[in-house]
């Protein structure tokens, strides 16, 4: 079983998870194959032969990244997609997951989201360039299964946040920015910390141990066309995620918000129905997660 993308945020929670499975997990090193380079791929994978691929390797980043790099983040998650899952069909494998995200929906969509929403409405600008991207991997998948019979699924996960985040990253997420922003602000003795936006915007996270458990659910028991929602089922508003990782890190200083940033998605619940149907639910609560994501912070700063 190859778990492409093996040493970011989702594909490291994955091979954890894959330890407790009877089967050999196969992952290669980013500077042993470029997976935007299609003829590495196909000849890695004809030489390596996996029979299963979790595709979690991506190109991701925030508000500030998707913004700044638009070229980028469009150009190298369509090679990733592309290479990956053409190759996988060329060669009949038993079974792929692609992993997507919740911001392949529209700006304006119902809430909570179902998956009948996608391509409904114009997307949130400030990530279309990795949404269409994502919303072409997860086509891939429909149409080589539509018209090859392949089991291919896709998984739309919520906000991801846990251990093997992009803590010291500049263009890291919402929770691995503001932890770092926190823990800094504390150990500096700073009086306040102003944050992106009005706080308003209502979020879903989910700890990305409970990702990759849902994941391994999906690849035995799911296979169907449409992708599946995976989330918490709960949101949360920046101001009060904001608050509550304040407590965890330990700062007392306050909080600014700086309303002449962009908001991003006013709001973004997905509607977990058909996963909870399957029979799979969520166990790690978000004041809990946080307080495990950072321990993580910690060791991951005392390594450096």
């Amino acid at each position: 079983m190859w778990v492409a993308g093996h040493t970011g945020l989702v594909g490291s929670a994955l091979v954890r998870r894959l330890r407790a499975e009877p089967c050999e997990i196969l992952t290669v090193p980013r500077a042993e194959l470029d997976l935007r380079q299609q003829s590495d791929v196909q000849a890695w994978m004809d030489d390596q032969r996996p029979d299963v691929v979790l595709l979690a390797a991506a190109k991701v980043g925030g508000i500030g990244a998707n913004s700044e790099f638009p070229a980028d983040f469009i150009s190298d998650n369509l090679a990733i997609a592309q290479n990956i899952i053409n190759h996988a069909a060329k060669r009949r494998i038993d079974k792929l997951v692609f992993l997507g995200s919740s911001c392949i929906y529209p700006k304006e969509a119902p809430q909570p989201i179902p998956e009948t929403a996608l391509l409904t409405g114009p997307l949130e600008p400030t990530n279309e360039a990795y949404a269409v991207a994502k919303i072409a991997g997860l086509k891939l998948c429909q149409f080589y299964r539509r018209q090859y019979g392949l089991d291919f699924i896709s998984v739309m996960p919520c906000n991801l946040y846990g251990p093997g985040d992009r803590w010291h990253d500049t263009g890291a997420h919402v929770i691995p920015a503001l932890v770092k922003r926190f823990h800094e602000a504390k150990a500096v003795g700073l009086l306040s910390v102003t944050i992106w936006g009005s706080g308003t915007p209502l979020r879903e996270f989910l700890y990305v141990d409970d990702l990759a458990d849902a994941v391994i659910h999906l690849l035995k028991g799911y296979s169907d066309e449409l992708h599946i929602n995976v989330g918490a089922g709960s949101e949360v508003s920046i101001c009060t995620l904001a608050e509550m990782i304040a407590r965890v890190v330990g700062y007392e200083g306050n909080i600014v918000f700086d309303r002449e940033k962009p908001d991003g998605t006013p709001r973004k619940l997905m509607n977990v129905t058909r996963l909870r149907q399957t029979g799979w639910v969520h166990k790690v609560a978000l004041n809990d997660g946080l307080e495990l994501a950072y321990a993580d912070f910690l060791q991951a700063s005392n390594s450096r």
